[in-house]
């Protein structure tokens, strides 16, 4: 696992939430308390209190941690931001979880226990915001829906707001379209992986075959439509136009190369470990309808004909193989862990990239569809940052939207959510956190929220019973436990 730990720290060092870890303000800001320890089950904490504490605490939950890396705690996601925070009188807290992985279990408890730590070694806070990136905002998420009466608003960033179902679901139809068209008789195992390292090395070997050749190059994209996987990946780069439909594909290559291939062909084991089984199914799923309702089809489609390919021989070969049932104990763990319900009672900001490749911006439509068919459309409002990468924030973009959610707070209206209002809100910070760190150093960079509005997500699974699409919950003549 060390190793391929290694293989996806190359993509994370592009993340400006890393990179930016070594420079600007540093943790010697003074009249700042600093208080740490150990929960009961072994995770470590952080508190900070800054002298002027204006009574709000914002309450950090931080991302996937790959298993076998170090997992100190984090109470904010960089440290320009935090140096905002604390000098405008906030506290910040959070935990690191007592394990890594997919540790929603583990941190929808730590983080609550950190709140109590806090009201005893400090005083009960006036309000308490959650906030949190990546699978940190999924539990961000999770915890106002758990725990509605401890927070009085949040800030999911980048979340996996689809839910771990739905998500893992959509993490299978990919990695089955991959294996059925081009790794088929490999062995390649897409669930109950008993070999993370060599399985992944066996996709790794042969999604390199496949991008040497057009062939290959256009079933890439059809393996990405499957999932919405963006044809952006570097993050200060432009934005391949609407129909350079090759470099979309290579950019598609990388984001399974260096992100999303790891997660789906070997860190899924450490999921499957935890909830005993195989949490995902795709029986019932029309892949051609998929591809049809997916922002990649009129990519897949060109890249077919270029090739040479019959697009509905593959579709139609995608349709006819043997579907993959779940296990129902390790649905149910991952219900719990977790999917959503859209009982929101409680401002709610979110915050994505366009061009996320790991957790796909459709995850917004997701939570807002849940959101409004429990009629709590009013608490809830999404923002988007036209940049590529997975949470590929500036400071400035970051505090942008926690000052809009405190507002909300403040005025009980939401008000300058606009995509200009945002913008003139980063730059009224001034340069020094409008910056993004890149492998060559910090550079200056404008905001670049945009009014966007994200596709359907593609596999919906949730707690309102009739509206999810495919499996058991939804009255679906086939089940995700291949009771037919």
């Amino acid at each position: 696992m060390r190793r391929i730990a290694k293989h996806v720290a190359l993509f994370f060092a592009l993340v400006p939430l890393v990179v930016l870890s070594f420079a600007g303000p540093t943790r010697a800001q003074t009249g700042v308390t600093t208080h740490a320890g150990t929960l009961k089950d072994g995770a470590t904490y952080l508190i900070e209190v800054p002298s002027n504490w204006n009574g709000t605490l914002f309450l950090y939950s931080h991302g996937y941690v790959v298993p076998g890396t170090p997992n100190p705690a984090q109470d904010v996601g960089d440290p320009f931001t935090r140096f905002f925070m604390l000098s405008s009188g906030y506290a910040l807290a959070g935990s690191s979880y007592a394990t890594t992985g997919w540790a929603i279990h583990e941190a929808l408890q730590d983080q609550i226990a950190v709140l109590e730590v806090f009201e005893k070694t400090f005083q009960r806070p006036k309000r308490t915001i959650a906030w949190g990136h990546s699978l940190g905002g999924i539990i961000t998420a999770g915890l106002i829906q758990r725990n509605p009466e401890r927070f009085v608003a949040a800030l999911p960033m980048c979340g996996v707001l689809s839910g771990g179902v739905a998500t893992w679901n959509t993490a299978l139809d990919a990695v089955f379209a991959f294996k059925t068209l081009l790794a088929p008789g490999t062995g390649l195992q897409l669930v109950n992986i008993a070999d993370p390292v060599a399985n992944l090395n066996v996709a790794e070997i042969a999604l390199a075959e496949a991008q040497a050749t057009p062939q290959g190059q256009a079933r890439i994209a059809l393996v990405g439509a499957m999932g919405d996987l963006p044809g952006w990946f570097t993050p200060l780069s432009p934005e391949p136009a609407t129909t350079d439909f090759a470099e979309q594909e290579f950019n598609q290559f990388q984001w399974d190369q260096q992100v999303d291939f790891p997660f789906a062909f070997a860190f899924r084991a450490e999921l499957e470990a935890r909830a005993q089984g195989n949490v995902s199914w795709n029986t019932g799923v029309d892949y051609r309808r998929q591809l049809e309702r997916s922002i990649g089809r009129n990519q897949v489609r060109a890249l077919y004909e270029a090739a040479g390919l019959d697009l509905d021989a593959d579709l139609k070969l995608l349709n006819e193989t043997a579907r993959i049932s779940a296990d129902p104990e390790a649905v149910r763990y991952l219900e719990r862990n977790i999917i959503f319900d859209g009982e929101i009672h409680i401002p709610v900001l979110t915050l994505h990239t366009k061009g996320d490749g790991l957790v796909v911006v459709q995850n917004e439509s997701a939570y807002k569809k849940v959101v409004d068919e429990e009629g709590n459309g009013e608490f809830l409002r999404r923002t988007f940052v036209d940049r590529a990468g997975h949470c590929t924030f500036t400071p400035a973009e970051t505090i942008a939207a926690v000052e809009t959610l405190v507002h909300r707070l403040d005025t009980g209206r939401w008000d300058n959510v606009d995509a200009s209002d945002l913008n003139k809100a980063a730059v009224a910070l001034g340069p020094g956190f409008n910056i993004f760190g890149t492998q060559q150093g910090i550079v200056s960079v404008p905001p670049a929220y945009i009014e966007f509005h994200p596709s359907r997500y593609l596999r919906p699974f949730d707690a309102a019973t009739e509206e999810c699409e495919v499996g058991f919950l939804c009255g679906d003549p086939f089940s995700p436990f291949g009771e037919h």
